[in-house]
C-alpha cells in the first residue's frame, strides 16, 4: 500500500490510501479505518445543542456553589468570630486545591470519556457544598472545617474545565467547537449573577446556610439528571479496566509528552492561557475593591452587576462568530488568532483607558468592555489546545489551568503589593496590560491549528514506508 501525504489548510496531513500489494497494507487500512470510526463518534448537531445546554447549565451551577462561600463570608466571619487574615485563609484554599487535580482530571477524561468524569465530579462537589454547613457546626473550630471543605471544594472543581475540553475534542468538530465552548463558558458568568441575586436574597432571608443547601442541592440533581438521560443510567461509570486500556483514546509516553512540549504551538498555547488567567483573576479579585475606592458612593449592584450582563452575550457572539468565519472557509488558525486578538489586545485599550481621571459611567463602560472582549479567548486559545492535541487535549488543558491558576494567585497577589506601594490603580491596570500584551505577541508568532499530538508522531512514521 503506498501511503503519501494531502494538506488542507485547517487540519495539516491526512491519510490517503491507495490499496496496492504491500507488506504495509494492514498498517494503512487500520489507519484510515480508525479515522472513519473516530468520526463517527462526533455528536450530530441535536444532540450536540442538548449536550451545549446541559454543559452551559452545568457550569453556572459550579459557578453557583464556588461563589457561595464568599458570599457568605461576611456573615460567617461574624458569626464565628473570624479575622481578615482567617477569612481570606478559607477563600483562598479553594485555589490550592483547585490547581491539583487540572492534569490528573484531562488525563482521566482523555482515557474513559470526559462525560464521565464531569459527572462523578459533579455529584462531589455538589454534596460537599450540601455538607459545607454541617461540617461548620461538627467541627469545635470552623475556621478549621471550613479551610478543609473549601480545599476539597477546589480539588473536586478543578477536573470540570479539562473534562470539557477533552470531552469537546472527542465529540465535537472542529468548525462547532468554538460555539460550544463559548456557550459553556458563558455559564461562568451567568452562575455568578445567579448566585449573587438569589443568594443574596436567601442569605437575607433564611440565614448563610441556605445558600450552600439549594446551590447544592441543584448540582447533585444536574449529575442525576446528566447520569440518568444522556449517559443511560450507565454503571460502573468508570473501572480500573476502562482506565488501563487504551482503546482509540492517546496512552502518552514519558518520551511523547517531551516532544509535544518540545513544540512551539503547544508553548504558545501555554503562555497565554496562563497570561489571560492571570489578568482575568487580577480583574476579578480587585475590580470591586478599586470601585468602591475610586467611587465610594456608587450603588455596588452596578458594578457587580452590569460587566457578567455585557460578559455573557459577548461569550456567545464570539462563539458563533468564530465557527461561522471557519465554516466559510477561513484558516481555522487564523480565526483563532482574530479571537485571541480581541480577547486580549483589544480589551487592552479599555483596560488602559482606567489608567485615566475618569466618571463612574465611564469606569462602568470601560470595565464592560474589558470583560465583554476578554471572553473571546473561549474561541481562541481555550478552543486551540483540541486542534493541536485531540487525543490528550484534556490533560494538556489541564497543565495550562494548572499554570493559569498558580498564575492567577501569585498575580493578585502582587496587584495588592503594587497598589499599596503606589497609591495608584494605574499600576494595576498598566501591569495587567503588558501581561495581555505578552500572551497576545506568543501567540500571534507562534499559534497552530494542525494536529500534533501523538497521533500525527505515529502518521510521520508510517509515511516512511512507500
Amino acid at each position: 500500500m503506498a501511503v503519501f501525504q494531502k494538506y488542507d489548510k485547517n487540519h495539516g496531513p491526512e491519510l490517503v490510501c491507495n490499496k496496492e500489494n504491500s507488506p504495509h497494507d494492514n498498517v494503512g487500512a487500520d489507519g484510515c479505518h480508525k479515522k472513519g470510526h473516530e468520526q463517527n463518534k462526533n455528536w450530530s448537531r441535536p444532540i450536540g445543542r442538548i449536550w451545549t445546554l446541559v454543559l452551559l447549565l452545568g457550569t453556572c451551577l459550579l459557578y453557583c456553589t464556588r461563589v457561595a462561600m464568599p458570599i457568605c463570608a461576611v456573615s460567617m466571619a461574624k458569626q464565628f468570630s473570624w479575622t481578615k487574615t482567617e477569612s481570606g485563609m478559607v477563600l483562598g484554599s479553594f485555589f490550592w486545591g483547585y490547581c491539583f487535580t487540572q492534569v490528573l482530571g484531562g488525563y482521566v477524561s482523555d482515557r474513559v470519556g470526559g462525560e464521565k468524569v464531569l459527572v462523578l465530579a459533579a455529584a462531589a462537589w455538589g454534596s460537599m457544598t450540601i455538607f459545607t454547613p454541617v461540617l461548620a457546626y461538627l467541627w469545635s473550630q470552623p475556621i478549621l472545617s471550613m479551610t478543609l471543605a473549601r480545599f476539597l471544594m477546589g480539588l473536586l472543581q478543578g477536573v470540570h474545565y479539562p473534562s470539557l475540553a477533552s470531552l469537546c475534542s472527542q465529540k465535537v468538530v472542529a468548525s462547532e467547537r468554538g460555539f460550544l465552548m463559548s456557550t459553556v463558558g458563558s455559564g461562568s458568568y451567568l452562575g455568578t449573577l445567579v448566585i449573587g441575586g438569589a443568594g443574596s436574597l436567601m442569605l437575607d432571608i433564611y440565614g448563610w446556610e441556605s445558600v450552600f443547601y439549594v446551590s447544592g442541592l441543584f448540582s447533585v440533581m444536574w449529575a442525576y439528571f446528566l447520569w440518568k438521560y444522556l449517559l443511560k443510567g450507565e454503571r460502573p461509570i468508570i473501572t480500573l479496566e476502562s482506565l488501563g486500556r487504551s482503546g482509540s483514546r492517546s496512552k502518552l509516553s514519558r518520551r511523547h509528552w517531551l516532544q509535544l512540549f518540545k513544540q512551539p504551538a503547544v508553548c504558545a498555547v501555554i503562555v497565554t492561557h496562563l497570561c489571560t488567567a492571570s489578568t482575568f483573576f487580577t480583574l476579578l479579585s480587585w475590580l470591586p475593591t478599586f470601585f468602591k475606592e475610586s467611587f465610594p458612593e456608587a450603588k455596588g449592584w452596578v458594578f457587580n452587576v452590569i460587566p457578567w450582563l455585557v460578559a455573557i452575550p459577548s461569550s456567545l457572539f464570539s462563539g458563533c462568530l468564530s465557527d461561522h468565519l471557519i465554516s466559510q472557509g477561513f484558516d481555522t488558525a487564523s480565526v483563532r488568532k482574530l479571537m485571541q486578538f480581541f480577547s486580549m489586545g483589544v480589551s487592552s485599550i479599555f483596560t488602559i483607558l482606567l489608567c485615566g481621571k475618569i466618571t463612574f459611567h465611564w469606569a462602568v463602560a470601560f470595565v464592560s468592555a474589558t470583560m465583554g472582549f476578554t471572553t473571546f479567548s473561549h474561541s481562541g486559545v481555550s478552543v486551540n489546545v483540541q486542534d493541536l492535541a485531540p487525543s490528550c487535549a484534556g490533560a494538556l488543558f489541564g497543565v495550562m489551568n494548572t499554570c493559569g491558576a498558580f498564575s492567577g494567585v501569585l498575580m493578585v497577589y502582587f496587584s495588592g503589593y503594587l497598589i499599596e506601594a503606589t497609591g495608584s490603580w494605574a499600576s494595576v491596570f498598566a501591569q495587567v496590560t503588558v501581561v495581555n500584551l505578552i500572551g497576545l505577541c506568543t501567540f500571534l508568532a507562534f499559534a497552530e491549528a494542525r494536529r500534533i499530538d501523538i497521533d500525527c508522531v505515529k502518521v510521520s512514521h508510517n509515511n516512511i514506508h512507500i
